[in-house]
Formats: structure tokens, sequence, C-alpha cells
């Protein structure tokens, strides 16, 4: 059994598994196993394996699922099917760059009690060049106090809940779980973009660690076609949003915790999203899209 299994869910996009794959080979650190959970009904990902000569590779399995379960039942499927203490998640349109398994396996080593770590990422366009991102730019603004300007950090309890809230700052693709501790506990299939939020969100008021560090060992792709940018078009990603919001304030007011409720109620940094979005549109003069968003965003 391997120390780290990365799990791939994978619905389409060959020429882009295959460079996800082939950022799994190149990890400095050679202590991971590779599952693939095609979900794609295509077979297709078991031939990219094959293509990339790894069929007879004892650390690479490829499953098929028997019908479409979707994102958030196929990430399931990833935890269930992992066989190693730390899993990790990665998008197939994404890449790790070459030391993200050593990251996480020290990460894990010297943070016995975290449920789950993440690093920071470089985001990429459909290309695979870097692009500037303002929102990715602030979000380390949002962090709480005891993380600013730390290497590493450790999020628990309230005021990192409040600070989620408030800035939403872990690039959750990046996240690496300690099965263990995740205790079953397992993506909400109601949500379609922020089953993750509300994974990390629900850690932190189930009483769990999660450890963060600065080091960039993630690559992730902006591209029009994947699933983020498909719902943000749509603004089903920001109705999702609001809606886990509210829920977050329920509970963590049920907890007591009024500051990190207050804070995700307001729901400020979805709202400045759109805000900025509904500009953007104006701007280019796409109206009719402005107007909902100005809407949507100043919805209570």
């Amino acid at each position: 059994m391997s120390e780290l299994a990365i799990a791939i869910p994978y619905h389409r996009g060959r020429d882009l598994l295959a460079h996800a794959v082939r950022s799994v080979l190149a990890q400095t650190d050679a202590a991971w196993s590779l599952l693939v959970c095609d979900d794609g009904e295509r077979g297709e990902a078991r031939a990219v394996v094959a293509e990339l000569g790894l069929d007879g590779d004892t650390r690479v399995r490829c499953v098929e699922n028997a019908r479409n379960l979707g994102m958030a039942a196929n990430w399931n499927r990833c935890l269930d099917l992992a066989d190693a203490p730390l899993v990790a998640l990665l998008h197939a349109d994404d890449a790790l760059l070459p030391g993200y398994v050593a990251c996480m396996r020290d990460l894990a080593a010297r943070h016995p009690g975290a449920t789950a770590l993440y690093c920071d990422a470089r985001v990429v366009d459909a290309a695979g060049a870097p692009v500037f991102s303002l929102a990715d730019r602030v979000k380390p603004l949002f962090l709480p106090p005891q993380a600013r300007g730390a290497r590493e950090y450790e999020l628990a309890g309230e005021r990192s809940l409040r600070a989620l809230m408030a800035g939403n700052f872990i690039m959750c693709p990046t996240l690496c779980y300690r099965a263990a501790l995740l205790r079953g506990r397992r993506f909400d299939p109601r949500w379609k973009q922020v089953q993750d939020l509300a994974l990390t969100s629900g850690l932190l008021m189930d009483g769990d660690v999660l450890v963060g560090t600065r080091r960039v060992e993630y690559a992730y792709r902006r591209h029009e076609g994947g699933a983020t940018w498909r719902q943000s078009e749509s603004l089903l990603r920001f109705e999702e949003e609001m809606a886990l919001f509210d829920r977050v304030a329920e509970r963590a007011a049920a907890l007591g915790w009024e500051g990190a409720a207050r804070t995700a109620r307001a729901k400020r940094i979805v709202r400045a999203h759109l805000a900025l979005r509904a500009l953007a549109d104006a701007a280019a003069l796409r109206l009719s899209r402005a107007r909902a968003e100005l809407a949507l965003a100043l919805r209570r």
C-alpha cells in the first residue's frame, strides 16, 4: 500500500487527463499510487492509461463506473476506493507540481492530528500558461491572524471558520485528506459546485484541524468548458454559494459561533464577486446578464 493515493475523478478530456497522469509520474517522492475513476461511460480513461504505457504498472488502477454518478458522487467513489492513509483528489484538467506528494507527506508527518492538508496553487489557462487572478491574489488577505505571514499554519475553530467564510481562501483541489480522521465523511451530492467548501467548513464545525502551507505545489486550470466556468456562467455557482453560506450560518449559530455566523450570513465574498462580474458585463454591453448578476448580489 502506498503512503498517498492520488485519485483522479474523470469525466471527459483525454489530453488533459494524460497531462494530469504525467504530473503524477513526475513526482519527486515516489510513495504514491494512482486511481482513475472514469465517470464518462466511454472507456477513455483506460485508453489513456494504456497509451501512457501504464497497463502493467501495479501503482496504477483504472475503474469504470457502471453508470454516470455525477461530480460529487464520483469524488466520493474516489475516496471510497483509495487504499492509502492519505488521499488527494487531482482534478482531471489540473496537474500536480513535482513536489506535491513530498509536501503533503511532510505536512502529514508534522501534523498527525490534521484531517486535511492543502497548499497554494499556480493558476494557469487552457494552454497551461500562468495567468493573473485578482481573486486568488486577494484571498490570502483573509487568512486568520495566526496564519498571516506564516509559511505554514493550522485552521481550527470559530476564528478559522469566520476567516474561511470571509475569504474562501482554500484552493480546494489541492486538499489531501487523512482517511482515518475523515471517518467516512464525504462530499454532499446535492451540491454541483460548492461540495468542497461544504466539506471543509463542515470539518471545522466538527472540530477538525486543517493545515495549510504557502508552498505552491499544484497547477489549477481555469478555462472555458471547465465545470467551474460553466457553473459561473449559468450563475449556479453563486446560487449554491448563497445557499451554502446560509446553511453554515445556521449551524455556526447553533454552535454559539456568532462571529462566524454573522460573516457567513453576510456573504460579502460572493456579493463582491457578483458585483465585479456585473461591472465587467455592463462594460461589455451584456446588460441583461449584468442585471441578473447584480440582482443576485443584492439578494437577502
